[in-house]
């Protein structure tokens, strides 16, 4: 068999980063997240972490979260990770795309989660869809709808569609960039902002936030480009995200652990495990007195935006 398919491009992987065995990935959500992936795993024994001829590094095969898995797991992060953290926290990533938003203008957030672009942008129409988190949403304007669904009746209604932490979700991360650019206006833009490769997140060892059935796809400039120009659109620009207070542990967690990664990003061995705790340990510590580090690196991800075709 041959090397998988870039899910952006369409083009054999250019080479194997790693094989990463599917029991090992259960185990640490199991003991890490109590969260349970066999079902999502099913029959997979080990994944492939590939790299395309954009940088985009991809999981082969492509196993997205069930609605099961979310709603367990993100509810565990809130409470542990996120339970000190204020719910209306803007990340920079929105107040970049903020700036492409006009006052009075219909904005689409796809997977929206708990609507908190909406702060980013008093000023225009908003809408929000998540199949995993609106359903019973108090917040007006939310809709537990897939992107797909609401484009049937919306197609061109928006100005403005944007995306922040969804694409590394998906299968098929150009299937939906291609929807967003169907349910903006002739002229209007579509944003997103995801991961990157390299950055403090590709370094920490054994990172499961950015495994199956999690994260598929760790994207760069290059890759956010080609799905640009696959799907029509014209990029405007390709911004690099600072980190938030709702991400800046990930950046202590890097620094603070013993091992950073190279090509090699999963590892059943004692000492890859120690390393994890000790960063995670450590970087609490200086997460309680740095809340946001002083130094500059890559940020937490990019955000690309590109604008329709008029």
């Amino acid at each position: 068999m041959g090397n998988p398919l870039c899910p952006v491009t369409g083009e054999p992987a250019v080479r194997l980063v790693q094989w990463v065995k599917a029991g090992f990935l259960r185990s640490l959500w199991k003991h890490i997240f109590k969260v349970d992936v066999r079902r999502d795993f099913d029959s997979v024994e080990r994944f492939g972490l590939w790299q395309s001829s954009t940088g985009l590094y991809f999981f082969d095969p492509m196993i997205e979260g069930s609605h099961e898995f979310y709603q367990s797991f993100y509810g565990r992060l809130q409470k542990s990770w996120f339970r000190n953290l204020p719910t209306d926290l803007t990340r920079d990533e929105f107040l970049i795309a903020a700036r492409y938003v006009e006052p009075g203008a219909r904005v689409l957030d796809v997977g929206c989660g708990f609507a908190n672009f909406r702060n980013a942008v008093p000023h225009a129409a908003y809408v929000g869809l998540d199949p995993h988190f609106a359903e019973g949403s108090p917040i007006a304007g939310v809709y537990n709808q897939t992107l797909r669904q609401h484009l049937a009746n919306h197609r061109g209604f928006y100005d403005v569609a944007c995306s922040f932490q969804v694409l590394e979700h998906l299968a098929s991360p150009l299937e939906m960039f291609a929807d967003m650019v169907r349910v903006v206006r002739p002229g209007g833009v579509a944003i997103v902002g995801v991961p990157h490769h390299p950055s403090a997140m590709t370094r920490i060892p054994n990172f499961l936030l950015n495994a199956p059935p999690h994260h598929l796809t760790w994207w760069t400039e290059k890759a956010l480009t080609a799905m640009a120009t696959r799907c029509g659109a014209n990029l405007v620009a390709i911004e690099r995200a600072a980190w938030s207070r709702q991400d800046v542990l990930l950046y202590w967690m890097e620094r603070c652990s013993p091992i950073r990664c190279g090509d090699i990003h999963y590892r059943n061995a004692w000492h890859w495990h120690a390393a994890a705790v000790i960063g995670y340990a450590a970087a609490r510590l200086a997460y309680a007195m740095y809340p946001m580090p002083a130094a500059k690196d890559e940020g937490i991800g990019l955000v690309m935006v590109a604008r329709r075709n008029a």
